[in-house]
């Protein structure tokens, strides 16, 4: 498990989220859209699990420990946003 001190030095990811939201609400007149936070998970999780299972060549077993979720959520999410595996 990677240390919560590693993680807070580790901003790269954090700060292209505050850019995407300032863009977001630059666009928008100074507004956010409404269901904002489903917008910004769903931007963020997709990327996230093609990147694991191509990790791990598939495995959705592997996947699901990596990202710390059981399989059957992962498999949840993987029909949620239609990536086959």
């Amino acid at each position: 498990m990677i240390s919560k001190q590693r993680l807070k030095h580790h901003e790269p990811l954090r700060n292209s989220v505050s850019a995407a939201l300032q863009e977001i609400q630059a666009q928008l007149d100074g507004k956010f859209p409404p269901n904002l936070y489903r917008l910004v998970l769903s931007e963020m999780e997709r990327p996230l699990f093609e990147a694991v299972l191509a990790h791990t060549r598939g495995n959705q077993s592997k996947a699901s420990e990596i990202l710390g979720i059981t399989r059957s959520t992962l498999k949840k999410k993987l029909d949620y946003y239609c990536i086959e595996t």
